[in-house]
């Protein structure tokens, strides 16, 4: 478990914002791997077109695997207070102007560093060439999809800032993912190990490109990020609800309604009073069936729809 401790001064600085930099490293990441995203499908020949640089390459060989893993926060600073406008190229600058030695520290936590990274690193030149790459990257891969990207992401801002305008921070604290919770004085994640921290502050942020993942940046209290999945996303108009009853069961339909954020057999087991070997049965189903996917994230398994789920749900 990961306790976060927030004093009152931290919790009024809590904030919301979207974070272009993780977006566009999520798909970069993705792209370098062949992967397909489970919302988004495949990266496209854009993406492909920008890797033959071979700096770009060199930013995506610092990424894990899968996002899961250590990354550089450098490479994700927080988004700034001010226009949304103008994240992007303030994040660009952000990066740009972090230091050799702050960069060699944080490279110093990752083991069997690729060479060109490590090149890179060792020469005090990674970070101004990063964010000329993630620029490039940006323009060839993303910047024409941006905004409706940004729209899906707005959507899920607002209604987090509706939610802590009528019930407090602490009810946006304790709803933004299934594996964070607040007790009224620290926020707790999920996680199997310990990491007790406090924070000065504490950045927001919803993705779709990392989705589902939930990404932490806990090692500056001063530039903290939570990073979750965004609400809504790849939602088709709802089906009749008995009429997908009848097609696949009231068990499976009621755990498929209820995926809308992804969730472990435990989680599904509490929410809708089923034994978890119960649950466990229908979510193989589903998978079988191609409705739902799932990842593993450290010990547990999340499920959650796929794109032909939401056209039934």
């Amino acid at each position: 478990m990961i306790t976060i401790g927030l004093d009152a001064a931290a919790l009024s600085r809590v904030r919301l914002a979207v974070s272009p930099a993780l977006e566009a490293l999520s798909w970069l990441r993705l792209a370098a791997a062949g992967g397909r995203h489970p919302i988004f499908g495949d990266p496209g020949p854009s993406a492909r077109f920008a890797l033959r640089d071979p700096e770009v390459r060199m930013v995506a060989a610092a990424v894990p695997a899968g996002l899961v893993g250590y990354l550089p926060d450098l490479l994700t600073p927080s988004p700034p207070v001010g226009p949304p406008e103008r994240s992007w190229r303030q994040q660009l600058e952000r990066i740009a102007a972090t230091s050799a030695e702050e960069t060699a520290r944080q490279f110093a936590r990752i083991e069997g560093l690729d060479p060109a990274v490590h090149a890179a690193v060792h020469s005090g030149t990674f970070a101004r060439r990063a964010a000329g790459a993630l620029s490039r990257f940006w323009t060839a891969a993303m910047a024409d999809s941006w905004s409706g990207l940004r729209a899906r992401l707005d959507t899920d801002l607002t209604e987090r800032a509706q939610l802590m305008a009528t019930r407090g921070i602490g009810a946006l604290l304790s709803t933004v993912d299934p594996r964070v919770g607040w007790s009224g004085s620290a926020i707790d994640i999920a996680k199997p190990y310990e990491y007790p921290t406090s924070l000065n502050q504490l950045v927001l942020t919803p993705s779709a490109l990392s989705w589902p993942l939930l990404l932490l940046q806990l090692s500056n209290p001063d530039d903290a990020v939570l990073h979750y999945p965004a609400s809504g996303l790849g939602v088709a108009e709802r089906a009749d609800e008995d009429s997908v009853a009848r097609l696949m069961g009231v068990t499976r339909a009621l755990l498929l309604r209820d995926l809308d954020v992804p969730r472990t057999t435990t989680d599904l087991s509490k929410r809708n009073h089923l034994s978890p070997a119960t649950v466990s049965y229908h979510l193989s189903v589903l998978h079988g069936s191609g409705l739902v996917a799932k990842t593993r994230e450290k010990r547990s398994v999340l499920y959650w729809r796929t794109e032909q789920g939401e056209t039934l749900r």
